[in-house]
């Protein structure tokens, strides 16, 4: 860790953006106007983007000295040039001073707490109201078994001014120093949370920075690899009701980060403020502009079963944006891109990039209708029908009940009315589900054809007013249906391909 920063404070406030940062354009270190051969960090731009507040240590200009750090100003011209730098006396004292943070509205400043007479007796952060030009006297907020320690400690005050990120080696610290939150409620301030295994590792993390959505934490870490001494990561959120629930955090990459120290970092529209010690000693301020990656889009298109209860469906999805690689969870469980292999439904996509954004999508597979048998048309006379659907193995009826009965009857009334014959075709179907009882299915559905054939064939040749007139012709026995999956319980995936089917021509 940088042993010479004395006390590492937070970033200010930004403005309304949220996206996480995706790439960086531009780096560079901020000119002499700013940066010296001594020590700057902790860059905070202000809301309009004219003025950049920074720390500087060892300035024998300092109100302490050459041993102090005070707050420093340099106005940001609309060309991207810095002017040359000025104490901001007002509110420096001979002891550690440093900005926090810069309200929304830009009327209250937020600041390392040094104001009490003590130096580092009592760490901690205060308030600021503007009045007229100048600043009031800084009052201290209290933030509930807040008791720092050391030299090295840090804050960090969210957009809407509700939720403050601290660095310091606290309560169940993992480590040298650690992250916590305190939440502002209408009673005050919560005591510090720390933020979890996820984010805090046995070395240090430091210099929080909270996106103004609150969704994305940037900090400074030497405990989770990376291009040296300490790197700046950022970690999303997976939950945004918990403060203890993170993805793992990435490394922003070596245009940032470097062999040496880099923290503090902050940004504020699209510019990009950090600290690195990487080409000098001692550290200086670095900017750059940001890139923010394009929106993840997601769609999906079916392809449906071509059979009734059929399980040949398939959906392809189709990812846009965001950042790559893509994680996948379907409603159905599976956690491929695609899927094969589909019954009729509808299924969910959920797909999260490597920033833990999420996004849905949807498609339904469909299916054919149930088979139905050939439409016969009838000159003379309306030709009827008849289907009935077996249970397993199942394969007679009688002719004295139910619907078969029905059909009989309404052949004999046509007959009756002076049809001279009538040709009753029999089509039969077997599933494919395993029969013990007749060996094969094939010969389960020449029985069902067959015993249909016997019946009608008898009861009409016994009738002296129907004999001879009534033809009755078995036209297909076949097997059908999806394949058998040991799922002889699925009877209404299996049952549309068990019947006997009558058709009168």
């Amino acid at each position: 860790m940088n042993k010479l920063l004395f006390a590492i404070l937070a970033l200010g406030l930004t403005s309304k953006v949220s996206a996480q940062i995706w790439d960086f354009d531009g780096v560079k270190k901020l000119p002499g106007s700013v940066n010296t051969d001594l020590e700057e960090s902790i860059p905070v731009l202000s809301k309009d983007n004219t003025n950049l507040y920074f720390i500087r240590s060892f300035d024998e200009n300092n109100k302490g000295g050459k041993l102090d750090q005070d707050i420093w100003v340099s106005s940001r011209q609309t060309d991207g040039s810095y002017s040359n730098c000025e104490n901001l006396g007002s509110l420096n004292t001979k002891y550690n001073n440093g900005i926090v943070a810069i309200s929304q509205d830009g009327n209250s400043l937020y600041l390392l707490d040094t104001y009490e007479g003590k130096k580092d007796l009592v760490k901690g952060i205060a308030i600021s109201k503007k009045k007229g030009d100048s600043w009031e006297s800084p009052v201290r907020i209290d933030i509930p078994t807040l008791d720092i320690e050391g030299d090295y400690y840090g804050f960090h005050m969210s957009t809407d001014e509700s939720t403050l990120l601290i660095s310091y080696k606290g309560p169940g610290a993992i480590g040298e120093e650690d992250l916590y939150v305190s939440i502002k409620s209408i009673s005050g301030w919560s005591a510090p949370i720390n933020l979890g295994a996820e984010i805090n590792t046995i070395n240090f993390e430091m210099s929080p920075f909270l996106s103004s959505n609150k969704d994305t934490l940037y900090f400074s870490s030497n405990g989770h690899g990376g291009q040296g001494d300490a790197d700046i990561f950022y970690a999303v959120r997976k939950d945004t009701s918990s403060w203890t629930s993170w993805n793992k955090p990435v490394n922003l990459g070596p245009k940032i980060n470097s062999p040496k120290f880099d923290a503090c970092f902050s940004y504020n529209g699209n510019s990009v403020y950090w600290a690195s010690n990487k080409e000098a000693e001692l550290s200086d301020i670095y900017t750059a502009m940001f890139i923010y990656p394009p929106n993840l889009v997601a769609s999906c298109s079916a392809i449906d079963a071509t059979k009734f209860e059929g399980s040949d469906g398939s959906i392809v999805a189709t990812i846009d944006g965001g950042a790559p690689p893509y994680n996948y969870s379907w409603s159905n469980g599976a956690m491929d891109k695609d899927l094969i292999n589909l019954v009729k439904g509808e299924y969910s996509l959920t797909i999260t990039d490597s920033r833990g954004k999420t996004i849905t999508t949807s498609c339904t597979v469909n299916e054919p209708a149930p088979l139905e048998l050939p439409v016969i048309t009838a000159t003379t006379y309306k030709n009827v029908e008849f289907m009935h659907y077996f249970d397993y193995n199942k394969n007679k009826l009688s002719v004295d009940k139910g619907t078969l009965k029905k059909f009989v009857k309404s052949v004999e009334d046509q007959l009756n009315a002076g049809r001279p014959t009538i040709t009753i075709n029999v089509y039969s179907s077997a599933s494919k589900v395993p029969t013990k009882t007749y060996e094969t299915n094939e010969k389960l559905t020449q029985i069902r054809a067959e015993n249909m054939k016997y019946d009608l064939s008898t009861y009409f040749e016994s009738k002296d007013d129907f004999k001879g007139k009534v033809n009755v012709v078995i036209v297909s026995a076949i097997v059908d249906g999806p394949d058998y999956v040991e799922d002889a319980k699925s009877v209404k995936k299996y049952r549309p391909y068990q019947f006997v089917g009558l058709k009168t021509e």
